[in-house]
């Protein structure tokens, strides 16, 4: 008799970083059905990161087990389809004799379905639970094991919290003028078109747009507990591997990134890592560094699917309850949605350089002491360049050597179309007049108005 796999249903979340989540320790009790449900007998992977930033790779990693370099995708806007050189998860599992189901935009390659949603409405996990719900119900029918693959956009800016939820977290008001919280983020010309679009007209504490983003993670969370609850309903719960992350994290008030996830700062690397299934023998918090690219051989394990002939960049992370795993504790990171930038990483120092001007203007060499300043608040590139030299070092080694494993140059120097622009920006002042989100027309009626308010002053 043929070995009956689990399913699994993969909570794959767009923009969620780990520390607002209280199953994380965020002070804000904004993921209680999630905390509850891997609480009980689930594994939390406490240090969990994204490395290459934003959304396409962030997936590619996610749904490949591989790093950038094996996908050669770093870019946003990456061009073409994923190289043929990795192989999906859905791909895996249709050997094994699974069927997989893709909900949401940017979707993966191998899935057998694709269904979509309005994924940028208010209400997005209403709007995509209509589309869960039912195809849960058709998989609960068939003999086979399933892929349910999800992509939830509530984190995401626009941040949409439908009531009672906008003021869960928030209890001040959100137009008082003496508030100018959000003046730096109104002058910023790239991405204020887009703000003005979806913050309350006249809103001037930044406070608020972050109660947003809380308020759309804990709406979520009431929304995925009626996944959960279904789940359950249906007599699938001991069945099933349920297992969240996401691409990346976001970008509130942060390094002046305002309600974003460009940077390759922590907040934006910090994602969740999570899974429960009942019949795996151990549970509870593991501390080890893990990354996007750990997810698919770990997946594999937990389901007892064992040499499944696809080579991982990733680890098998269960091998920390058994025979243990060795850490990687410095890794590269790299961004090339609105700034083209990489870096080096180790649990001490964070080390970014930029390939080429950032319509920031910030630093082309940025240290940061993650010891000393977890926040990377202070640029300490100028008083320590042998730690520079050394980090930049240790970068150039790792590129070359993952050069020579794939057989192709660094993408982060090939795709030099990451900014839709056609070439790379020689300033920051062409990147800061060249890139731009938003409806400018309508965004001015509502400028002038915050300007007579003396918000944008």
């Amino acid at each position: 008799m043929a070995k009956k796999y689990p399913n699994i249903l993969f909570f794959g979340i767009d923009s969620l970083r780990s520390d607002h989540m209280s199953l994380y320790g965020y002070d804000r009790l904004t993921t209680p059905h999630i905390d509850r449900f891997i609480e009980e007998d689930g594994v939390v992977f406490e240090n969990m990161y994204s490395p290459s930033i934003p959304t396409t790779p962030g997936y590619a990693s996610m749904l490949t087990g591989c790093d950038c370099f094996s996908t050669d995708c770093v870019a946003l806007r990456h061009e073409g389809p994923l190289t043929d050189a990795v192989t999906t998860l859905p791909e895996i599992l249709k050997k094994y004799g699974y069927t997989s189901t893709y909900i949401g935009g940017h979707s993966g390659r191998g899935f057998d379905n694709y269904l979509t949603y309005p994924d940028w409405n208010p209400e997005k996990a209403d709007k995509i639970n209509e589309v869960i719900l039912p195809e849960l119900d058709r998989l609960a029918e068939q003999d086979q094991p399933w892929l349910l693959f999800m992509r939830h956009m509530d984190p995401h800016s626009p941040y949409y919290a439908p009531k009672p939820f906008d003021r869960m977290f928030y209890e001040n008001d959100e137009f008082d003028p003496k508030n100018t919280s959000l003046r730096e983020c109104y002058s910023f010309k790239p991405f204020r078109d887009y703000f003005l679009s979806w913050f309350p007209e006249g809103c001037t504490d930044a406070e608020y747009i972050v109660a947003q983003y809380d308020g759309s993670v804990a709406y979520m969370d009431s929304c995925i507990n009626r996944v959960l609850v279904r789940l359950e309903t249906l007599g699938l719960s001991d069945d099933t591997i349920v297992v969240f992350t996401s691409d990346h994290g976001e970008t509130l008030t942060d390094h002046h990134c305002y309600f974003d996830h460009h940077s390759i700062y922590d907040n934006c690397l910090n994602v969740p890592f999570c899974f429960r299934y009942s019949k795996f023998p151990y549970v509870g918090r593991v501390p080890d560094i893990t990354q996007t690219k750990d997810i698919v051989p770990t997946l594999l394990a937990v389901a007892g699917i064992e040499d499944c002939g696809v080579k991982f960049d990733g680890r098998d992370m269960t091998k920390v309850f058994t025979e243990g795993v060795k850490q990687q504790p410095e890794f590269y990171i790299t961004e090339a949605t609105w700034m083209r930038k990489h870096g080096w990483r180790t649990p001490e120092w964070k080390l970014i350089e930029a390939l080429e001007p950032d319509f920031h203007y910030l630093p082309p060499v940025e240290l940061y002491n993650l010891i000393d300043d977890p926040g990377e608040l202070h640029n300490v590139a100028e008083e320590n360049p042998e730690v520079v030299k050394f980090l930049h070092d240790r970068m150039m080694a790792h590129i070359a050597k993952r050069e020579k494993e794939v057989g192709h140059e660094n993408p982060m120097y090939t795709n030099l179309n990451w900014n839709g622009f056609g070439r790379p920006f020689e300033s920051s002042d062409e990147a800061y007049n060249t890139l731009h989100i938003g409806d400018p027309e309508a965004a001015q009626k509502l400028q002038d108005k915050l300007e007579a308010m003396g918000v944008t002053e």
